[in-house]
């Protein structure tokens, strides 16, 4: 169920299961669009705080990706993102201060990787990437001691800014 369009299960015909899923919520920060600049999307997915959520996020996304993502924990096994770095990935914007974890496991397989000192200056270099057309995804993969609605309010309000 986790791939299909919850306003979709609204729709069905069976009243039954109709009734079940008129109540669901969409997690707030689950890939939820934010805005479209000079062509370039940008999807707020802050809720996705572990590589596999992450790893899901990335799958559905059908264009070029500019990633950013938390370097500041370093506990983190990112080597499941992989594949999908090698396929969709043309950017990495690292934010935080020691982001060297991220550089070591995507370096050779990411075109560009950059650090960022925080979402404002990320969101920033994502515009102005040489990058066509693609996604900007907000996507942390980590925890770094901020909450889910700060980063997701803090990544919306950098874009709105722009």
């Amino acid at each position: 169920l986790a791939g299909i369009d919850a306003n979709k299960l609204k729709q069905l015909r069976n009243k039954n299961l109709r009734d079940c899923f008129l109540h669901f919520e969409q997690d707030p920060y689950r890939m939820q669009f934010t805005a479209r600049i000079h062509g370039i999307e940008f999807i707020n997915d802050a809720i996705s705080r572990t590589p596999n959520a992450t790893w899901y996020s990335l799958e559905t996304v059908d264009k070029a990706v500019i990633w950013i993502a938390n370097g500041d924990n370093n506990e983190t096994d990112f080597t499941s993102l992989i594949p999908l770095a090698l396929r969709k990935i043309r950017m990495l914007i690292c934010v935080g201060t020691d982001n060297h974890r991220l550089h070591d496991v995507f370096s050779g397989i990411i075109p560009t990787i950059i650090d960022a000192g925080s979402i404002k200056e990320a969101v920033s270099k994502a515009l102005y990437s040489d990058i066509e057309n693609g996604v900007v995804l907000f996507s942390p993969a980590c925890e770094n001691g901020k909450s889910i609605n700060q980063q997701g309010e803090e990544f919306k309000r950098e874009v709105y800014d722009l």
